[in-house]
């Protein structure tokens, strides 16, 4: 069973390196909402909570998808937070994709400690795009 915790996405006027915390994008924009000019933290198109638990064990994932919009290969690092809705920090870690290629999208998953992902909210308390060698 797949749970899509959905969050506004954060329209970032992004430096290289910003370090602001802000919501963690959804598989899709919203209808209406206009995109500005790309940052590397564009490059992150979805940030999702996947509740796979069953037979009363939590198996709770976060799950991502990359996209490398820069016309270099790149290595992708980014900390996160899961929050409750009582605003209690729930979760936290940091993830990396390395050598995605210019155009390429990367999928990946990690397990997490999260009881539930009812109320769940996902913020990127960090994140770098660097070139990759």
């Amino acid at each position: 069973m797949v749970v899509a915790i959905g969050v506004a996405v954060a329209v970032v006027a992004g430096n290289d390196g910003d370090d602001s915390t802000t919501s963690a994008p959804t598989a899709t924009t919203p209808q209406g909402e206009t995109r500005k000019g790309k940052s590397e933290r564009d490059d992150l198109t979805s940030l999702q909570v996947d509740d796979r638990s069953q037979a009363g064990i939590n198996d709770i994932w976060l799950t991502w998808t990359i996209r490398n919009n820069s016309s270099e290969k790149s290595d992708y690092s980014w900390e996160w937070e899961a929050v409750g809705s009582d605003g209690t920090r729930l979760d936290n870690g940091t993830e990396i994709e390395t050598a995605v290629q210019p155009g390429q999208t990367a999928k990946g998953e990690t397990p997490t400690t999260l009881k539930t992902a009812q109320g769940v909210k996902l913020n990127i308390t960090d994140f770098e795009r660097t070139a990759s060698y």
